[in-house]
């Protein structure tokens, strides 16, 4: 009798598979790749200001453009490619972002003035300050 170890991992209901294989059907499954075309975001607030962090690696400064219509924010990438450019053979890729777009609802107390934009390590970061909001003073005052 032989003994056969099987990876932890594997399908209970189908042990003879193999990583191999699990890799094969998992990308045959999840042939929706548009999930994977657009970066991440970090959203940070602070007391003066918003931060939008999104990992946005292979691109350029002048690959990006934002604009702020009402209260949205929007996010486009696009990288052109140049014409004698060497194709890459990939046996598999799974990040580009020669183009995407990301839209996000600012709040009211967003100040439009104070909006600045960063590219740098593959990270663009959007600043986007608030409003200063004018304190009411209450007050009593006595008779005299």
């Amino acid at each position: 009798m032989t003994l056969v170890n099987f990876n932890n991992r594997t399908r209970s209901h189908a042990p003879y598979f193999n990583n191999v294989f699990d890799s094969l059907f998992s990308e045959a499954l999840n042939k929706n790749y548009t999930i994977n075309k657009v970066p991440g975001v970090n959203i940070l607030e602070s007391e003066s200001n918003y931060t939008i962090e999104m990992a946005a690696p292979g691109l350029e400064k002048s690959d990006f453009q934002i604009n702020l219509k009402k209260d949205t924010l929007s996010v486009w990438a696009e990288k052109k490619e140049a014409d004698g450019a060497v194709k890459k053979n990939y046996s598999r890729k799974e990040f580009d972002y020669l183009s995407f777009a990301r839209s996000f609802n600012l709040p009211e107390s967003v100040d439009a003035e104070k909006i600045s934009a960063e590219y740098v390590n593959g990270i663009l970061t959007i600043a986007i300050g608030k409003k200063v909001e004018v304190k009411e003073e209450n007050k009593e005052i006595k008779v005299l």
